[in-house]
């Protein structure tokens, strides 16, 4: 997939719950952007520090618009969370190979935290593509809810939350098998024990997206590099960061 590089003006910012910033882009490097699950690298600064692009999971898109949703975790991220509206930003866009199978019956799209946003435009492009959408979203507390509504906007959507203060109390395999909720593809972004679960649970026809460390986000520096069964290695910033349930190597 083609890949551009672009500066981005920053038209839209909130912060949505405590530390999680919707920031929205704009900019002709949206047009690069040609399926659910691929990503952002974004330069934080001008300056050296920091060096290295944040990778970012894009939430929604369109041909002149991107929006991400981060959390303040480190320097990179504190320092994005200070930009304004009117701030540029320059970004590489159409990174990754993203969600690509929208032929499902029913389909079940799964997000862990941070892992919820891209799960926001997949869920409308699948409705879109005439499947039967469902969401499970999971969080730590209500405290760290995000974009509930504007999920079930789209589809009936779950909660599951450890502390059960919304929703079910466990874990998004909780809540899908106490919501009995029927799927013959799913579709799932999160913490790596999450995606792991998953596939434990459900070995076939799902398609999970995985955060990893990136130098460059295109490939060259073999950084994020994660074994797999059907290969040595795969990239997860050019073969990733999507990868088949069928193919995942659960670790531990």
């Amino acid at each position: 997939m083609e890949n551009y590089q672009g500066i981005m003006t920053i038209v839209s910012k909130k912060e949505l719950v405590k530390d999680v910033y919707e920031m929205v882009l704009e900019g002709e490097a949206a047009k690069f952007i040609q399926t659910p699950g691929q990503f952002i690298n974004v330069k934080i600064n001008d300056s050296l520090q920091p060096y290295l692009r944040r990778p970012m999971s894009i939430c929604d898109y369109d041909e002149n618009h991107i929006t991400i949703i981060f959390k303040v975790v480190g320097e990179g991220t504190q320092i994005l969370s200070q930009k304004n509206i009117g701030d540029t930003l320059d970004c590489l866009t159409g990174l990754g190979n993203g969600f690509l199978d929208f032929q499902a019956q029913k389909a079940v799209v799964i997000g862990g935290g941070l892992g919820v946003p891209p799960m926001y435009n997949l869920a409308k492009t699948l409705k879109n593509h005439g499947v039967e959408v469902q969401a499970v979203l999971g969080f730590n507390s209500q405290n760290d809810i995000f974009y509930q509504k504007e999920f079930m906007d789209i589809c009936p959507t779950y909660i599951a939350t450890m502390d059960g203060s919304v929703g079910v109390k466990g874990t998004v395999i909780d809540a899908l098998k106490e919501n009995h909720i029927e799927f013959d593809k799913y579709y799932a972004c999160g913490p790596e024990k999450m995606l792991d679960a998953l596939v434990l649970t459900y070995p076939e026809n799902g398609y999970l997206s995985f955060e990893a460390r990136m130098g460059c986000g295109f490939g060259a520096c073999m950084g994020c590099s994660c074994k797999v069964k059907t290969k040595p290695y795969k990239r997860i910033c050019v073969e990733g960061p999507v990868l088949m349930s069928s193919e995942v190597i659960v670790n531990g």
